[in-house]
């Protein structure tokens, strides 16, 4: 067995949504070193063409994911998919006395409304694939992975986060619901759970940080490929990555 046959990912179609972003850049990146044939969508002009000239290898679909037509066409352009990762999200601090009907929607169709379509998607085209292939398919790609990414507000109340804290609670929810649902077909559904994320945006809006105790995006992608491994057996788990946060 060569060297490129022993990468985990070697040949198999992933779809990283949010992957122009920084956390989804540093899961492409990951995934084409393990051999993968990745796919990214974006929505933002500026960012996906900094992203096609760094990453000429993946094919990028610019696609806003709220639309659940558009999302529709960009997974039904796959050739095939075995694993859908959900990096698409935004955040937005605030006090419940300060969020206005907008901001709550917003914060809800960019976490939770992303991750419902592109998994909705996933499923279909996971399922067209086990149809189309059942006696030739390779033994790793038998089912299928999708992961999610939630956040810490979610699970450890915070003053300030009630929007987003509401909104990836419903990813956190539809992290359990698919994984019990889809479990039988072999499509294993986790999500991961990180604290703040050292990003240019949040040193920016967090100047007098220790930086040092925060979660680096290459950090969140290696838990995230795990989860998404053919060697993981794992489903339903919501997996904390908090850096060096207590």
């Amino acid at each position: 067995m060569s060297s490129k046959d022993a990468l985990p990912f070697n040949g198999l179609e992933v779809m990283v949504t949010g992957g122009t972003g920084v956390v989804g850049r540093a899961v492409c990146e990951a995934l084409l070193v393990q051999g993968a044939q990745v796919h990214a969508t974006g929505v933002l002009d500026t960012e996906s063409d900094a992203f096609a000239k760094a990453f000429p290898a993946v094919r990028l679909h610019r696609v806003d994911l709220t639309d659940a037509r558009h999302c529709h066409e960009a997974f039904s352009s796959l050739p095939s998919l075995w694993a859908s990762i959900h990096c698409a999200g935004g955040f937005v601090y605030g006090a419940i006395g300060d969020a206005t009907d907008e901001s709550v929607t917003d914060m809800f169709d960019m976490n939770a409304l992303t991750a419902f379509n592109a998994s909705r998607q996933a499923v279909r085209v996971m399922r067209e694939r086990a149809s189309a292939r059942p006696e030739k398919g390779d033994p790793r790609t038998a089912g299928g992975r999708i992961v999610n990414i939630a956040g810490r507000p979610a699970v450890e109340p915070a003053a300030g986060f009630s929007a987003y804290a509401m909104a990836k609670s419903a990813v956190i929810a539809l992290t359990r619901t698919l994984a019990v649902e889809l479990a039988p077909e072999g499509i294993l559904v986790n999500a991961v759970v990180p604290s703040v994320i050292d990003t240019p945006i949040n040193r920016a809006a967090m100047p007098g940080a220790d930086f040092t105790k925060w979660v680096q995006p290459s950090e969140l992608a290696s838990q995230i490929l795990l989860l998404a491994s053919p060697a993981s057996h794992a489903t339903g788990q919501v997996v904390p990555v908090y850096g060096g946060l207590a």
